[in-house]
């Protein structure tokens, strides 16, 4: 093993004064080729499909500045219906403006993030009107909980990116709260995070506040995106308004939009996997080219959330056969398209316990098979992302670390061969102690932070706690190492005025 191995194995260990072993914040890359589940046939047959919805049967936007726009590119606007119907060529011309790959700084540009190619990024769960730990029990989003799971994600280095409002904090108005959430986002982390984009004013605090703690404009920022967005579909076949209004003014100012349907086979989709993923793609495709009406060239990333629902109660379904597939076919939708892609690893579990494991797992291995540049809600997402919760935070953590360490590259020179220890080592004898192992015991294998591999003897005798009570003390562990990044002074005053001042806006009635 060469110095240079032998240093990588070294650093691929974080300790924070003794405490919780980790890896050290990297970008993470995937070297190997993406899964390719459908033939180019099929695929074809996949993609003409949708431009049969796109064209025949159209997606209802209600915003009629949307319709303008796609009324003077050319497309049929039904304003009656609020129906728009597009061809083939209008969402070539927006294939070829919108960017392969971009980069997203938040207030450290130490973790400027990379999406698209080979890139993988992983997000913190986003959503949940829930949360859950195993002492406090399962309550709803508050305020508190949420500025603890923004440290957390702050501690641990396989979380790449914040998502959008991790729990609502429902103590607080409705109107306003995301100034408080971004708030935290901003003063508890140094990461990126994903903004509100439900309507326009959401979406402006957050481009404005990440300018703010970055200490430029907004020109400097549509150079160099800080905050990213997930436009969600309606699906089947409907943009709101408050989802138009929030893409457009991200579009506007140069930010990444991440356009997903949230297309459920057998509810908001027909039951096939086929039907789903072409009227998936019909209406991600859809909102890409509404980015670029806006403004050519600004980044947009692929999203795919398509998954199955249980037929005997309707509820939706996770980590699925189905759903692993989708995660892959949905990579070659968005390669085709040379477009950055974003999907999810979620799990439907009610518990953190062995079916949260089982579909993470395939959950993440389809998203990875198929190449994601984005894998959203990728730590924390429980009960079918109606809850956060801070013990599968941790194992999630655990996964992702799992797969870093999986996607790492294995370059071998020819002392790693170990011809020389295996000449040392008589037939039925062990390599506990030859200097090959000697010289690597520390840095030759990944450390868990989670997993234990004591005998059982030796586990009893040291208490018999499972995997979830571990998980407890490591999220409790990571809260008091945490260190909460520093902020220069008059930026955080800054930051404030502008808090006070929209307050003062939006309760008067402003967006």
């Amino acid at each position: 093993m060469t110095q240079d191995r032998r240093s990588g194995g070294r650093r691929s260990r974080s300790m924070r004064g003794g405490g919780i072993p980790q890896l050290p914040w990297q970008r993470v890359s995937n070297p190997y080729s993406p899964m390719q589940m459908l033939d180019r046939e099929r695929m074809e047959v996949l993609h003409r499909s949708s431009m049969r919805i796109l064209s025949e049967l159209g997606i209802r936007v209600m915003s009629t500045r949307a319709m303008d726009l796609f009324e003077k590119a050319g497309a049929l606007v039904d304003r009656e219906n609020q129906t728009i119907r597009i061809d083939e060529t209008l969402v070539k011309e927006a294939l070829r403006t919108a960017p392969r790959r971009f980069t997203l700084t938040g207030r450290n540009p130490d973790k400027q993030l990379e999406i698209g190619g080979n890139a993988l990024v992983f997000g913190l769960v986003a959503g949940p009107p829930n949360v859950h730990d195993r002492i406090n029990g399962r309550r709803a989003g508050n305020l508190v909980d949420y500025e603890n799971f923004t440290r957390l994600a702050h501690y641990f280095n396989a979380i790449h990116i914040l998502g959008n409002q991790v729990c609502a904090p429902i103590e607080l108005p409705a109107n306003s709260r995301h100034l408080d959430t971004y708030r935290a986002n901003l003063s508890l982390s140094d990461l990126s995070f994903h903004c509100s984009a439900i309507g326009r004013g959401r979406a402006m605090d957050a481009i404005n506040m990440m300018a703010i703690a970055r200490g430029i404009t907004l020109e400097e920022m549509r150079a160099s995106p800080g905050v990213i967005t997930i436009i969600s579909v309606n699906s089947p076949r409907l943009f709101d308004d408050a989802m138009a209004d929030g893409l457009m003014a991200m579009a506007e100012h140069g930010q990444p939009v991440t356009v997903t349907p949230f297309t459920l086979m057998g509810a908001m989709t027909p039951v096939t996997l086929a039907a789903a993923l072409c009227q998936q793609n019909a209406e991600a495709l859809f909102g890409v080219v509404l980015t670029q009406l806006v403004n050519p060239g600004t980044p947009v990333m692929y999203g795919a959330f398509t998954s199955n629902v249980d037929m005997r109660s309707g509820a939706p379904a996770f980590g699925t056969p189905e759903n692993t597939k989708a995660n892959i076919i949905a990579g070659q939708l968005a390669r085709r398209y040379g477009l950055p892609y974003r999907t999810s690893n979620a799990n439907a579990s009610n518990a953190v316990d062995l079916q949260a494991a089982y579909e993470t797992e395939m959950a993440t291995w389809g998203a990875v098979l198929g190449g994601a540049n984005l894998i959203y809600h990728a730590a924390g997402w429980l009960e079918g992302g109606l809850t956060a919760s801070y013990e599968k935070l941790v194992l999630d953590v655990e996964i992702l670390q799992n797969m870093m360490e999986f996607l790492r590259p294995m370059p071998f020179e020819e002392d790693d061969l170990g011809f020389e220890a295996i000449k040392a080592v008589p037939a039925g004898g062990h390599f506990f102690g030859s200097e090959h192992t000697m010289s690597r015991y520390e840095t030759a294998f990944y450390q868990p932070m989670l997993s234990n591999w004591q005998n059982y003897g030796s586990w009893q005798e040291a208490g018999a706690r499972d995997a979830l009570e571990r998980a407890t003390g490591l999220w409790q562990q990571a809260l008091r190492d945490y260190q909460e990044p520093a902020m220069d002074e008059a930026v955080r005053e800054e930051l404030e005025v502008y808090i006070t001042r929209r307050r003062a806006e939006i309760g008067a009635g402003e967006p």
